[in-house]
């Protein structure tokens, strides 16, 4: 998925990304409100974590523009408030789910797994196609019952072709889903990517490429 990490204190904003892209995730980071609405508008992001306490544009102020403009994206707001009225108040926002601060890695790394089920059409927990087996919550994949070990890249590309369920997907939809802003989109690293998937899935070959488009597992 595409996460934004909007949180002003840069050891926690970074900690946070570090996790999240351990879990196959794209995360682009900044740490102010004005930032992450200048993102919001150029990005097509899944999930946002968002902090509240935001410099520059507060994250109330985010989260109901975030709203009003009936983007697809779920938000999971961060904060040190931990009072029920506060929490009711983030909800109130437009916010999905609220994490109190301090807060567990692994917890959060759950909630914006689960956000993110929600900001796109219905999946299976397990996908299944062409012989392969992917499951998202034990990071593993299996062909024909054979482990197949993936880096974290080849793991996003993988799912978001399985997700297709047949269907092409765009060069251009596979990098925004699993590489970070900082991707040049002229290096070829999603060829590159899909070239090292089809070596390790082995034979015979389930990825094809769609001339013009992208690529598909039929």
């Amino acid at each position: 998925m595409r996460v934004l990490v909007v949180e002003d204190e840069p050891m926690l904003a970074g900690a946070i990304a570090e996790w999240l892209r351990e879990e196959a995730h794209a995360v682009d980071i900044v740490h102010d409100g004005a930032s992450a609405l200048e993102r919001i508008d150029v990005n097509d992001y899944d999930v946002i974590v968002l902090d509240r306490d935001l410099p520059a544009v507060h994250g109330d102020e985010v989260c109901r523009r975030l709203a009003e403009s009936g983007a697809v994206a779920r938000v999971l707001m961060l904060t040190a408030a931990a009072e029920i009225a506060d929490r009711v108040d983030g909800l109130g926002l437009g916010a999905d789910d609220y994490l109190t601060k301090p807060f567990a890695f692994p917890e959060l790394a759950a909630r914006v797994q689960a956000l993110g089920r929600r900001s796109r059409p219905a999946a299976p927990p397990v996908l299944r196609r062409a012989g392969i087996t992917l499951d998202p919550a034990r990071r593993e994949v299996f062909r024909e019952g054979r482990f197949v070990p993936l880096s974290r890249k080849e793991f996003a590309v993988l799912a978001e072709l399985l997700r297709a369920d047949g269907a092409a997907v765009s060069t251009e939809h596979l990098l925004e889903k699993a590489w970070d802003e900082h991707a040049d989109p002229f290096t070829g690293a999603v060829r590159l990517a899909v070239l090292k998937l089809r070596r390790k899935l082995g034979g015979p070959p389930v990825v094809e490429t769609v001339t013009g488009v992208g690529y598909r597992i039929p």
